[in-house]
């Protein structure tokens, strides 16, 4: 029951109690979910392994965070209360996949939540690009324009229209983060030498997640998706021969104008860049609590946002805020490359079965051998190197799909603990003072970067 609830609030989360409920949405059908949902979980949380994480504590350092950035930034205290509230559905998935989705198969259920996401956006889309919402020029031919759709010129002074979401998703850029994130994680449906479930399962829907993709004409997903394919394919060819394959997708991205005629050149993010500077600005002027949860853009130019997750977590959250996202991130990103990685991955004792969605219908005990850990593991890895490259260039710093992909490595690395495959999890102690390095890190990162592309335009 508790599985079903979270993926129903994951569903309804992502496409909004609207488009999920219709005429049932006014009576906050969202807000009794997410209790259902929390009181079902209670007796999970018992012997779950949330406690030996380090994101836990992130997760809730975060949370105070928020809160204490727009109390002691902006002195207001009942927008600190809307802050906290805010946060928290986003932080909820990381604690509903952590405790529900203990097993392979629940996993794929999850992935195919995300799927059925992309797809319902697409195809509402695409129907309506059908029905009259043209790809550039022209106007919806005096009909109401699609709200799948975001209107926008291009560099040239087109009108193009760029697919979007709902909700949370309803940035083009936002919508293609998303779709960037599940792609890799389709191959966890793959099965050797079975052509036709391979190409039902994972072939047929990338390449509409890739349609999909091209839709949103999202620069940063074509730098995200090349990001992917570097990092998934230096170990079978190469560092460098895998750059060149990415460097020869990229003209070919070009050539079939996946951007929709919007230029991909430093020169085009100068404004953007301008405004990663301002973030830094306002971290120097509140180091410790940042300006206020969702408030930077009443302090820049323009009245925007930095797009860049890194500088508007440190901006909004300052210094205690950037440190608890190190703190989640990090571990994250430490645990999947560990589980990626075949040298630290023993064939140990693989005798748990997997608990199945329908145990009377399970024909046979499932176990997880080293190659499906590795395999697992390397798509976790992938999809969160999808979301922070695309994150790069977008302010999804507490993007519930981060904390999604936070619990799904988790998961893994527990599953595998559980069997003895791999080592225990660095100490809380290291971790603590690894995310306090990457935290000091980071602004000095930025502010480089920010020098470099100040040069170059």
């Amino acid at each position: 029951m508790g599985f079903v609830l979270s993926v129903l609030y994951l569903v309804t989360y992502y496409l909004t109690p609207t488009a999920i409920f219709g005429p049932l949405a006014p009576f906050r059908i969202e807000l009794i979910l997410a209790v259902l949902v929390f009181l079902v979980s209670l007796p999970a949380l018992l012997k779950s392994f949330l406690g030996k994480t380090p994101q836990t504590i992130a997760v809730i350092g975060l949370a105070i965070a928020s809160f204490m950035s727009v109390l002691v930034g902006r002195r207001w205290f009942g927008g600190a209360v809307d802050a906290f509230l805010a946060f928290i559905p986003n932080a909820f998935a990381y604690f509903l996949v952590c405790l529900h989705c203990n097993s392979k198969r629940k996993l794929q259920v999850l992935v195919l939540m995300l799927l059925f996401v992309c797809l319902f956006i697409i195809g509402r889309g695409y129907v309506d690009l059908l029905r009259g919402v043209p790809q550039s020029g022209g106007s919806v031919s005096g009909e109401t324009p699609s709200p799948y759709f975001m209107a926008e010129h291009s560099n040239n002074g087109d009108m193009i229209y760029r697919l979007r979401g709902l909700g949370e998703i309803n940035d083009p850029n936002d919508f293609a983060q998303l779709i960037v994130c599940v792609l890799p994680l389709m191959l966890i449906f793959w099965r050797a030498k079975r052509f036709f479930v391979n190409l039902l399962l994972v072939i047929v829907p990338s390449g509409i997640l890739i349609f999909g993709a091209f839709l949103t004409h999202s620069r940063g997903s074509i730098i995200a998706l090349l990001a992917i394919l570097v990092v998934a394919a230096r170990r079978k060819i190469g560092t460098i021969p895998s750059l060149v394959v990415a460097a020869l997708l990229f003209v070919g991205a070009s050539l079939v104008n996946f951007s929709g005629g919007r230029d991909i050149s430093a020169g085009a993010g100068a404004d953007r860049t301008n405004l990663w500077g301002q973030g830094i600005q306002l971290l120097r002027e509140h180091p410790l609590f940042g300006v206020g949860f969702g408030s930077m853009p009443e302090f820049t130019d323009g009245h925007l946002t930095a797009h860049n997750s890194i500088i508007v977590c440190a901006a909004e959250l300052g210094f205690f805020g950037l440190y608890f996202w190190s703190l989640f991130l990090l571990p994250s990103i430490i645990d999947s490359v560990r589980l990626a990685s075949p040298e630290n991955v023993s064939e140990g004792q693989p005798i748990e079965v997997e608990q199945s969605l329908f145990p009377a219908a399970a024909k046979a005990p499932r176990t997880l051998d080293k190659a499906e850990v590795n395999r697992l593991g390397l798509l976790v890895l992938l999809s969160l190197t999808g979301f922070l490259v695309a994150g790069w260039f977008l302010s999804r710093a507490y993007a519930l799909t981060l904390f999604l992909l936070g619990g799904m490595a988790e998961v893994v690395f527990d599953m595998a603990l559980r069997r003895k495959m791999v080592l225990p999890r660095v100490s809380a102690g290291k971790m603590f003072a690894y995310a306090a390095g990457l935290a000091i890190a980071l602004v000095p990162l930025m502010y480089v970067a920010v020098l470099i592309l100040n040069r170059l335009h």
